[in-house]
């Protein structure tokens, strides 16, 4: 049997967070309503390991990969809310396309996983023993540069 969830508590919560209780909120059935605030309120919201800007960076990236324009435009306007400036948000819908368009080539070729592995990790490997003898960070090892730095 589902936990019981106190609806009110939840809308009680939400207004507090975001001024009202969206229209959409009030069809989560109930058995789905108390796991899914607590989940938006204490990981996506919460202070966690990643900053908030970059957890809704993140879910930008995904809401484009999974073509959702309601999360696009969430994530955009939360990101923004948390410091994100548009040259970030684009950024970052750049990287969530080329990532797929990666993802496609190399699903379509069927590139085999064991060999991209291997060479993965030793192309890794040699960056990051080349930024350590320079006394760079890892960009430097490919482009000359530490603009993250």
């Amino acid at each position: 049997m589902a936990m019981a969830i106190d609806r009110k508590q939840v809308y009680a919560e939400l207004k507090e967070m975001f001024g009202d209780v969206p229209t959409w909120v009030t069809s989560v059935p109930d058995a789905a309503l108390g796991g899914f605030w607590q989940l938006m309120r204490d990981f996506q919201f919460g202070e966690t390991r990643i900053p908030n800007k970059y957890k809704e960076l993140i879910g930008l990236g995904v809401s484009g990969a999974t073509r959702c324009r309601y999360c696009a435009l969430f994530h955009t306007e939360a990101a923004r809310l948390f410091g994100a400036t548009d040259e970030e948000i684009a950024e970052a819908s750049m990287m969530a396309g080329f990532t797929m368009a990666a993802s496609t080539f190399l699903n379509a070729q069927q590139i085999d996983y064991d060999e991209f592995r291997k060479e993965t990790l030793e192309a890794v490997a040699y960056a990051r023993a080349h930024a350590q003898q320079s006394g760079a960070g890892p960009q430097a090892a490919t482009s000359g540069t530490s603009a993250h730095a």
